[in-house]
């Protein structure tokens, strides 16, 4: 209680530009306090241990440092008020020299506040675990990792930042991978990067995923992982060109030899066999990264997914839903093979990460040909029969969404497919599911979906 008594902040509230606040100091014998430095309780770090009970996690709230930042915080004039040790020396320098001035004294109150807002986010994210739905207020703590040079185009300053996160694990994304070889990431090096990791990383088989504008291009899994790229690459080699590649499996010399064969911005691993960054590095411009990869691949838990709209943000859990989640129907006459419905739950997989509206063309745990981001569904089907050429004979496919029309069922069945996973739903289901028998296409429904816009 000691740092609540009105000894304290009497010192720290005091205008001094005002003599009834300076008279009444006097009469109650209290001495103004020109400097607040501190340190909160470490509550994150505390929490984020494992086995840690709610009764320890109480006792590391800091109550009385907020409250005193934020009462220096508030009459910054008269009051220094510091949170960051790396502003100690240059503010020593300055009350040396003579006087901290009040640009500054505003930069650090607000950073002072700032500061208790990101305490208190962590500790409403704590005590919100469990909870059903979203809150009706929810703050979001972010801390930059680094400015950029630019955003997507060179006129739009950018930076990086790190979402503080309570509870969960924050350290399998691109925010802390770490940095091997090459230059600095980009803001469009960042988003491409995140993309092929999360693609990679959703597949418990060793997988390889050449992303290029944050939809995979190329992806397969083998047990080789040099094979896994391989197959990859045959996806669609023009678009991989300048892509970025994720590989969920520790990256073997055999593999890096074969990438250091095509032109790429970013490689990220989690691991690198002895010799294997040596060969990457004869590509002086290629981005080496080093990513955590979870133990719980293709189970992990749901996280909080942010849309940013002007004047706004919209919410919504993540798309993590598992095939033990789905309860697969089969729709046609024909059920799939085991070896079809096997190729089917893959590009069920992989058009989870391809813009909607998302088709897959798969064979052999092999992306063929994909469509995405097409305003007609009919048109992704034809863009991803013509990426995958001769090869779509076959093969299975996968639509991120229900087909309003049978047309691209038709198209398919002209395609080769053999079979097609998709959620079902559409008023018109009878008559995709009609055009799939006349076929001999075997179709299975999800029951849901996974838009991506």
């Amino acid at each position: 209680m000691k740092t609540l008594h009105p000894a304290i902040h009497g010192g720290l509230l005091a205008r001094r530009d005002l003599p009834a606040h300076m008279e009444e100091l006097k009469d109650n014998e209290i001495q103004v306090i020109d400097l607040v430095a501190v340190n909160l309780y470490p509550f994150v770090e505390t929490v984020s241990r494992e086995g840690i009970t709610m009764e320890q996690a109480l006792e590391n709230i800091d109550i009385g440092g907020p409250t005193m930042l934020r009462a220096a915080a508030k009459n910054f004039p008269g009051v220094i008020v510091l949170v960051d040790p790396t502003d100690y020396q240059p503010v020593l320098g300055k009350l040396k020299a003579g006087e901290v001035d009040l640009p500054e004294r505003k930069r650090l109150a607000q950073k002072a506040f700032q500061h208790v807002a990101a305490y208190d986010t962590a500790i409403a994210q704590y005590l919100r675990q469990g909870e059903a739905g979203l809150p009706d207020q929810m703050t979001i703590a972010l801390t930059k990792r680094y400015d950029l040079r630019y955003g997507e185009n060179p006129h739009q300053p950018a930076a990086f930042y790190a979402e503080q996160m309570v509870g969960a694990s924050s350290d399998s994304g691109i925010t802390w991978a770490e940095q091997l070889w090459g230059k600095q990431l980009s803001f469009n090096n960042i988003l491409d990067a995140d993309a092929a990791w999360a693609t990679a990383i959703d597949f418990s088989a060793p997988t390889v995923a050449i992303i290029k504008h944050t939809n995979p291009c190329c992806l397969a899994s083998h047990e080789d992982i040099a094979e896994a790229y391989r197959r990859a690459l045959t996806g669609d080699p023009v678009s991989a060109f300048g892509g970025i590649v994720a590989v969920n499996r520790p990256l073997t010399k055999a593999t890096a030899a074969e990438i250091v064969k095509t032109f790429y911005e970013i490689v990220i691993a989690p691991e690198y066999e002895a010799g294997a960054v040596e060969i990457l590095k004869k590509k002086k411009n290629l981005r080496i990264l080093k990513a955590y990869l979870p133990p719980y691949i293709n189970t992990r838990p749901g996280y909080l997914d942010y849309r940013r709209v002007r004047g706004g943000l919209l919410v919504q859990a993540s798309d993590s839903l598992t095939e033990d989640n789905m309860h697969l129907t089969t729709a046609t006459l024909r059920e799939p093979t085991d070896d079809e419905l096997a190729e089917l739950l893959f590009a069920w997989r992989a058009v989870k990460h391809i813009k909607s509206n998302a088709i897959a063309l798969v064979k052999d745990k092999t992306l063929l040909g994909m469509g995405a981001g097409q305003p007609n569904r009919v048109v992704s089907v034809k863009i991803a029969w013509e990426k995958a050429g001769k090869k779509s004979r076959g093969s299975v496919m996968a639509s991120d969404a229900m087909f309003p029309f049978p047309d691209s069922v038709e198209l398919a069945a002209q395609a080769g497919v053999t079979a097609i996973i998709q959620p079902g739903g559409s008023k018109k289901d009878d008559e995709s599911i009609k055009a799939a028998d006349k076929y001999d296409i075997a179709m299975v429904f999800t029951g849901s979906r996974h838009f991506w816009h």
